[in-house]
């Protein structure tokens, strides 16, 4: 079974793959993951080619059911965040 990496493995893996001490390589972490979502807050989407595409999507209302209850019930319309792999990480996992 695959297991998970947390935000400080990936620090330690880019510092130690990029010559970084881990304080800078969490700052630009940091930097890269705040400036996506300023990005996806204006709208816009951030496409890094060969990685893939942060967007956000659309959800429209719909109508579900309340487990609970068995009422139907209105969900509201809301946005999404989305990331779609690119081309070069989909071939890189297969």
């Amino acid at each position: 079974m695959a297991s998970t990496m947390s935000k400080g493995g990936l620090v330690d893996a880019v510092a130690s793959k990029a010559n970084l001490t881990k304080t800078d390589a969490k700052a630009a972490l940091d930097a890269m993951i705040d400036e996506i979502t300023a990005q996806l807050k204006a709208g816009n989407k951030v496409q890094l080619t060969g990685f893939g595409t942060f967007e956000v999507r659309q959800r429209n209302a719909r109508q579900g059911v309340n487990p609970s209850t068995g009422k139907k019930i209105t969900i509201k319309a809301s946005k999404a965040p989305a990331f779609k792999a690119g081309a070069a990480l989909k071939d890189s996992v297969n």
